[in-house]
């Protein structure tokens, strides 16, 4: 059973990946603007990540017949977050510092005019604006230790949520010890 757990986590994690890998590409080809995109990368994103994670848990628990450990849920949810955030990453990295360092530094100007635009509509003073700016400028987000801190946090928060999916999920068998 447990292999079958594995192997659905994982074919889910590819899908993932599959999609989050095209969104990279298909945004680097058409509009590299949608990779700055708040609510593309701090909401929809992720929320696809996570019922990904869920499907996952879900298809597995009812492959163990409505019966799933916490251990189990919670395996079957991170294996798929996993391989889909690692490996679409992992085409950002090939992309952004191998194939076209350029468009790294395109994504990064259009950041800081977002910014700048977000900071001016909230009425941000102008030294304080020049300040953040400034500050921004000397972080490289596509560098690839960057993408790696990223890739770790965005584990560790995806690690609490599926904590909580599991608590959620998990279902023990009254017939077993």
């Amino acid at each position: 059973m447990e292999k079958s757990l594995r192997s659905t986590a994982i074919n889910y994690g590819m899908y993932l990946a599959v999609i989050l890998s095209l969104f990279t590409v298909i945004a680097y080809v058409f509009n590299i603007e949608l990779l700055v995109n708040f609510w593309l990368m701090l909401l929809i994103l992720p929320l696809l990540s996570i019922a990904f994670g869920i499907i996952s848990t879900v298809k597995n628990k009812n492959a163990l017949e409505g019966f799933i450990s916490f251990k189990q849920a919670f395996t079957s949810y991170f294996i798929t977050i996993a391989i889909g955030i690692i490996v679409s990453s992992l085409i950002s990295i090939l992309i952004f510092n191998f194939i076209d360092p350029e468009a790294a530094s395109m994504l990064q100007e259009i950041a800081l005019e977002k910014t700048r635009a977000f900071m001016e509509r909230m009425g941000a003073p102008e030294t304080e604006i020049d300040k953040a700016i400034a500050q921004a400028s000397e972080q490289d987000n596509m560098s690839l230790s960057a993408q790696l801190l990223n890739i770790a946090k965005g584990l560790i928060f995806y690690a609490v949520i599926g904590l909580i999916v599991s608590l959620i999920m998990k279902k023990k068998n009254p017939n077993q010890a």
